[in-house]
């Protein structure tokens, strides 16, 4: 008899050995994820502490805890540097554990965190940057890109215009990565249309004066101006076009990457009638509603698509903890890519092997102040861009993770 009991208790015991996930364990007893943003410069309106917000909403929803381990979030300016965001990433996982690294704006920063990352074997999920290289020639084996890019971008706005005969095209460039890729997926699209591009321009980083900018673009006769710009920079170009009388001389000013703290910002009777493409918009559904009600009541603002992202991404990372059953690298990614992605921001969307997560976007056309019946009532919904056309095709991808 007693032989008996050893054997089934031994038995009890390899069957709970062969059901534990193979890294039973939160490293350090504290699952810590690690925010790097722009807190002060010309993003931060965009992402910032908006993004803050978010991941600290996406926490409390989760409990708080996670396996049993407490979450905790840490948070820094890049400063827009990438020296800066690469030193502080470093410090954060060999000094504090930090196990994913977030936000990562802008793309200078990402591409410095995310190479990081890599060779520290930690987790980088890009949220506020939006270079389709990322998820493309740049990829790396840690790196994901959550919820916009360049391309996605240039699908939605660049080709609703080109369908609406707007198809000859002259850039205003922001003078970095980004800018340079948001030049380039736009311009693939009108090309392929059928339009031509005339030429670009590229300025810096942060700009105040865009009069040089805008005569080159003017003199161009380009029926768009397409603005591969973000955040303070786009504001300000508008702005400046707008005094220059473009729009009403019969150019289109195209934002290529527009926000709806952009639209607030630059107010209705400018922004009127300008198309977007956006992940998400607070007024789209009751989820998102509901979502974006409980943000304005901590931030006083409705969120940005970025800064919505951030609550997705939190909420993913952590579930797949939780299915993983560890805070291990390889073990959080094989669970990411496995679990569909589904909350208040993504209802559906699935993560692939090049890092790029794939969900519906939404072409959007900023309305006129007589339609806007609420604040923060913006934009009136033109379509709904599917997943699998809004991002890059990876039939296309030059991502050697790839397996083609």
């Amino acid at each position: 008899m007693k032989t008996t009991i050893k054997k089934l208790s031994l038995s009890a015991m390899l069957l709970a050995a062969c059901a534990t996930p193979a890294f039973a364990q939160i490293s350090n007893n504290v699952v810590k994820i690690g925010i790097l943003t722009d807190l002060s410069g010309l993003y931060s309106d965009l992402s910032g502490q908006g993004s803050i917000v978010a991941a600290k909403m996406a926490i409390a929803d989760f409990g708080g805890t996670v396996l049993g381990k407490p979450i905790e979030l840490v948070s820094a300016d890049s400063q827009n540097k990438a020296d800066v965001a690469a030193l502080k990433a470093r410090e954060w996982i060999d000094e504090q554990n930090v196990d994913v690294l977030m936000d990562l704006v802008p793309t200078n920063v990402a591409l410095a965190v995310m190479d990081v990352a890599q060779k520290k074997n930690k987790i980088a999920i890009v949220v506020g940057s939006a270079s389709s290289v990322i998820t493309n020639e740049k990829c790396t084996t840690t790196g994901i890109h959550w919820m916009y890019d360049t391309y996605s971008s240039s699908v939605g706005t660049g080709k609703a215009l080109v369908k609406r005969g707007a198809d000859s095209w002259f850039f205003l460039t922001a003078d970095y990565a980004f800018g340079k890729s948001l030049e380039k997926d736009v311009s693939d699209v009108v090309i392929s249309g059928g339009g031509k591009v005339l030429g670009s321009v590229k300025h810096p980083l942060n700009s105040r004066d865009f009069s040089s900018f805008l005569v080159q673009a003017q003199s161009s006769k380009a029926k768009v101006i397409g603005l591969a710009n973000a955040g303070g920079d786009t504001v300000n170009s508008v702005k400046q076009a707008t005094e220059f009388g473009i729009a009403a001389k019969g150019q289109i000013v195209a934002p290529l990457l527009m926000f709806i703290s952009d639209v607030h910002a630059m107010g209705l009777n400018i922004a009127q009638g300008m198309y977007l493409t956006e992940g998400f918009y607070w007024d789209y559904n009751n989820d998102s509603r509901n979502w974006s009600k409980r943000f304005f009541a901590i931030q006083k603002r409705m969120p940005t698509m970025a800064q919505a992202g951030m609550y997705s991404a939190v909420m993913h990372y952590l579930k797949s903890v939780k299915a993983a059953g560890t805070d291990e690298t390889t073990a959080v990614l094989k669970k990411m890519r496995e679990l569909p992605i589904s909350d208040a921001v993504i209802p559906k969307g699935t993560l692939r092997e090049d890092g790029r997560v794939v969900h519906d976007m939404l072409l959007l056309q900023v309305k006129k102040p007589a339609e806007s019946k609420t604040p923060w009532d913006y934009y009136n919904v033109i379509a709904t861009v599917p997943g699998n056309e809004a991002f890059r095709p990876l039939s296309q991808s030059s991502c050697p993770l790839v397996k083609k």
